[in-house]
């Protein structure tokens, strides 16, 4: 495992859960996340709407590249395409 935790709450249908089996589907679902949770697909699964260009942005090296500037302007929004 990477050694990053971070807070996930899991609701069950079973009221009692062996807790070895509670905590290996934990370890799972914190390496699915973890392999899942990048820049990437954060960059193809939002767009951003650029008021102040009147465009909407949707290549993921655009997105990124605009995201991580330091001095951004306001009137950028990231929008889901979901």
């Amino acid at each position: 495992m990477n050694g990053f935790t971070r807070d996930l709450l899991v609701i069950s249908s079973s009221a009692h859960v062996d807790p070895v089996a509670f905590d290996r589907q934990l370890d799972m679902l914190n390496e699915m996340l973890y392999h899942v949770e990048n820049w990437r697909t954060f960059c193809i699964a939002n767009e951003l709407i650029h008021i102040h260009r009147h465009k909407i942005i949707h290549k993921p090296h655009l997105i990124q590249a605009i995201l991580q500037e330091k001095n951004q302007k306001g009137f950028v929004f990231v929008c889901s395409k979901n």
